[in-house]
């Protein structure tokens, strides 16, 4: 769920009224929001860059407000401020239109070669526009909230802007090899090819993590003007000749795509917001796309479309009394203008800045949110059926119990770990184990999903070994296992874990913790090997001192170890005492 940063002062000026931070909480509430954090900037950049960077910084009341990750009208002051005037019956729902002028629409032209590295672009121009400080480091904003979002780091969808009077059309979209693309980047005083433009962002904080997205392409995407100058090496960097500042009066917004439906969605979210700033408010000049094989395309699309729902059917599922015409009225508040017909049914009409708004459902949501979810009336089910705890958990609470009972300390750790938590520090090579392995990992230590739930408890002693001993934890939870015969590739598996550290190994105690665990689950020690119970075997495990680790079977079947860690083991999860470990698959128990 994406978080905006709005200014207090300036949020309340467009509503018209200022509120106090409890009203303002309720508020946003109705209206399916979340006010976050109530901060200053001067508070903010403490926390990202420390005290010492606070000279500069100003105590004015910024807002943090939670916006639901497909409301990406929201994403943005003047987005927010609209919607919520809406929702406060203060203005009405505008009309987003495209024109196009009489002197002749601006043209861009695609080649073939966009095909090998980004085989879409869509454009539109603000005309008229006029920016302040903070209408323009909105919109900047904006571009970037869209990017890491629905753009996913530029991957789909990368945004330029550019002041159309420092360039001339009909535009071209092109993608030339890396040598030949020569232009000055934004806020640079000297001009580089495309290969030195991956040299010059390879450690820059924002850009570097965008390079890879072009940077083995044997052509870079670029636009151009007429004259040759070129506006932007999407979806690295804008050109400096066009760069927008707060005298630009005409924008030029283009943007690149792998995904034309998500290069249409940031599009239309970027200039109905901003379209207010026009000096026709609400209305976009289109551009003509011409595609290599002569097809052409007006973007922005700015499309409304209707859809009929069933006013009974509605209010069924959200569990409310109320007539066509004032299910109407709430769904005129949420942006959807509707009207009611005789048959009980809505005509409602989606703009162009709700591309949430895919199925039925999303409308039903709508309705209820501005009926009020507090204003729901709780009611008995009309069904009568008898409850009953799901068999795994029931055991899973009842081992966690008993355990409890013994002296042990449960614990509740990560799922995902690091690949050397599973396989170097136990011992194991990675290739061995049936791990699921995390595509893009944001952190070294969140990489693969665990395998076995030891790591996150020996992870555990070793942030409390200032704690008395002895320590005695355990945990019962999912372990997360390749799988190729599920649909998903994966499965979760059920398992108990504990961990006994004291100056002595202690593997009597968590012997005796076994015996508890299987006397409790009613299964009997076998006296011999006709696996009629359970019982021990050696086995020899790198995680484990040499006969000092055995194999645990029921009834035949392997259903864990346990055993006196190895001290390898035991220094690689930065600990300096003795461990005795038990690990089962209780699942075998259902």
């Amino acid at each position: 769920m994406p978080t905006i940063n709005v200014k207090r002062d300036l949020l309340f000026k467009a509503l018209g009224k200022a509120y106090s931070n409890e009203e303002f909480q309720d508020l946003c509430f109705k209206f399916g929001l979340e006010l976050d954090e109530v901060t200053t900037e001067k508070q903010i950049i403490m926390k990202e860059k420390g005290i010492n960077a606070t000279t500069e910084a100003s105590e004015e009341v910024i807002y943090k407000i939670d916006i639901p990750a497909n409301r990406y009208d929201l994403l943005c002051l003047e987005g927010l401020a609209v919607g919520l005037l809406i929702f406060l019956n203060k203005v009405n729902i505008p009309r987003y239109t495209a024109t196009f002028p009489t002197s002749g629409v601006q043209k861009m032209f695609m080649t073939s070669e966009c095909s090998k590295v980004r085989e879409h672009i869509v454009a539109a121009i603000l005309r008229d526009v006029v920016f302040t400080n903070d209408s323009y480091n909105s919109f900047i904003d904006l571009q970037d909230k869209l990017h890491q979002n629905i753009g996913r780091k530029r991957t789909l969808v990368s945004i330029g802007t550019h002041d159309l009077d420092t360039v001339k059309g009909p535009f071209l979209y092109d993608a030339k090899p890396p040598t030949d693309i020569r232009f000055k980047p934004l806020n640079q005083d000297r001009e580089y090819t495309g290969e030195e433009i991956m040299n010059l962002y390879a450690n820059h904080t924002q850009l570097k993590q965008y390079l890879h997205i072009i940077k083995d392409s044997p052509v870079f995407p670029v636009v151009q003007d007429s004259n040759g100058i070129v506006l932007s090496l999407p979806p690295i960097i804008n050109g400096n000749h066009s760069k927008i500042t707060l005298n630009t009066k005409n924008v030029l917004i283009e943007c690149t795509a792998t995904d034309l439906t998500k290069a249409k969605i940031v599009l239309d979210t970027i200039v109905c917001a901003f379209s207010q700033y026009c000096k026709t408010k609400y209305t976009v000049e289109a551009v003509e796309v011409v595609y290599p094989n002569n097809e052409v395309f007006c973007y922005p699309e700015l499309k409304y479309r209707t859809q009929e729902i069933d006013c009974e059917t509605a209010i069924n599922y959200i569990g409310v009394q109320q007539t066509p015409d004032e299910v109407a009225n709430l769904l005129s508040k949420m942006s959807l203008k509707s009207s009611a017909r005789n048959n009980k049914k809505l005509l409602v009409e989606v703009p162009p800045t709700r591309h949430d708004v895919i199925h039925a459902c999303d409308i039903y949501e709508d309705i209820a949110i501005a009926y009020g979810y507090n204003n729901i009336k709780k009611t008995i089910p009309y069904l009568s059926t008898v409850a009953e705890e799901f068999p795994l958990n029931k055991l899973s609470d009842h081992l966690r119990m008993e355990l409890a009972c013994t002296g042990f300390t449960e614990t509740l750790t990560f799922s995902l770990c690091s690949r050397e938590d599973i396989s170097d520090k136990l011992g194991h090579k990675l290739e061995s184990i049936p791990a699921v392995h995390i595509s893009n990992p944001k952190t070294l230590e969140f990489q693969v999903a665990r395998t076995t739930l030891l790591p996150g408890l020996l992870k555990t002693l070793a942030a409390n070994k200032k704690m008395a001993l002895p320590q005695k934890l355990f945990e019962v939870s999912d372990v997360i296992l390749k799988d190729n015969k599920t649909e998903t590739g994966a499965r979760n598996s059920r398992h108990l874990c504990a961990v006994y550290c004291n100056k002595s190994d202690g593997f009597e105690i968590i012997h005796g913790l076994l015996d508890r665990v299987l006397q409790v689950l009613e299964i009997p020690r076998s006296v011999d090997e006709n696996d009629n119970g359970y019982r021990l075997r050696t086995v020899d495990d790198p995680t484990y001192l040499p006969h000092r680790c055995a194999d645990i079977l029921s009834y035949g079947k392997i259903i864990g170890k346990m055993g006196v860690l190895h001290p390898d083991v035991i220094t690689k999860f930065d600990l300096n005492m003795p461990c005795s470990v038990l690990e089962i698959d209780i699942e075998s128990f259902l």
